[in-house]
């Protein structure tokens, strides 16, 4: 089996939460599995208190601190190709605020040598070069609006989308390796029904905080996705603990007793289990309920 997966994300810990159990199922396969990480995240909160002198507006060590998450998060899933785009640093994180409507937006000051103000050619040279070195089939990344709006998310995937375009040209580049056409490129998405679902369990067990001021019958954020917009799921139920343990890895990040392991605790593992994805370049290949099972399906 010569397969080759490249996943692009915005900061470490973004993989884990959107395709641990992806990850660790392709990597038990045999399948090769790239991960490009494009920021430090040195702009993400502390939630170790011990550890709170990391942060951006003290010593400003979190990003560094964040390398040493992500390799351990990698060890639990099995990923041994893991890389920052244009190295470690070269991009810094760029920061978030909120919208009045919910979702993240870039902040009001955004500092020169962060992602969302990298020039787009730089940066999609860096990742063509690693397209061109893996020659992955499958590529999978955020959609447009980068999940909930995050503009490292949404950079992420200008870059992805921009690089895998680019690479594909023969006459592009040639010093950074022959020409590769990617044939299949996802975005990570959450299943509407799924997340209802989970919503309408919550709500009926007395749980109002888990996912606060979600309706499970109203509207939900972007990143929730209609479910005939999804191409594909990847069952990786056996796989979920890996997921979890590489979650926890984050421990800056995410906390253990936060919304993502109080959904584990009360909905069970399998929340994590299935991750959808959309199917955006490519022809979709034999399915099951009108869904892929496997993202490299027709290949």
């Amino acid at each position: 089996m010569d397969q080759r997966m490249l996943c692009v994300h915005a900061h470490p810990d973004d993989e884990s939460i959107n395709q641990g159990a992806t990850m660790a199922k392709y990597v038990a396969r045999g399948t090769g599995v790239t991960l490009v990480t494009c920021t430090l995240g040195e702009e993400g909160e502390v939630l170790v208190p011990e550890l709170a002198n990391l942060a951006s507006d003290q010593d400003d060590l979190l990003g560094q601190h964040r390398i040493g998450e992500l390799a351990q998060a990698m060890a639990e899933l099995g990923v041994t190709d893991h890389r920052f785009l244009g190295g470690p640093g070269r991009f810094r994180d760029s920061g978030m605020a909120w919208h009045e409507d919910g979702h993240a937006v870039a902040g009001a000051d955004v500092r020169e040598g962060t992602f969302w103000r990298a020039d787009l050619v730089e940066a999609a040279d860096y990742l063509v070069e690693v397209i061109r070195e893996v020659r992955p089939q499958v590529m999978v990344t955020y959609d447009e609006f980068g999940g909930y709006g995050h503009p490292d998310h949404i950079q992420a995937h200008r870059v992805a989308t921009y690089a895998a375009a680019l690479a594909a040209a023969p006459s592009y580049r040639r010093d950074l390796g022959p020409a590769w056409d990617i044939a299949k490129i996802y975005w990570v998405a959450m299943s509407e029904t799924r997340m209802r679902e989970s919503l309408r369990f919550l709500r009926d067990s007395g749980d109002t905080t888990t996912f606060e001021g979600m309706d499970p019958d109203g509207p939900l954020p972007r990143f929730v996705v209609p479910d005939d917009q999804l191409s594909a799921v990847v069952d990786g139920n056996e796989f979920v603990e890996a997921k979890i343990a590489a979650m926890k890895a984050h421990a800056t990040q995410i906390e253990v007793d936060g919304f993502f392991f109080a959904l584990s605790n009360k909905l069970g593992n399998e929340v994590w289990g299935s991750e959808y994805y959309r199917l955006v370049k490519g022809i979709q290949g034999p399915t099951e309920d009108g869904l892929e099972t496997d993202l490299f399906a027709g290949l």
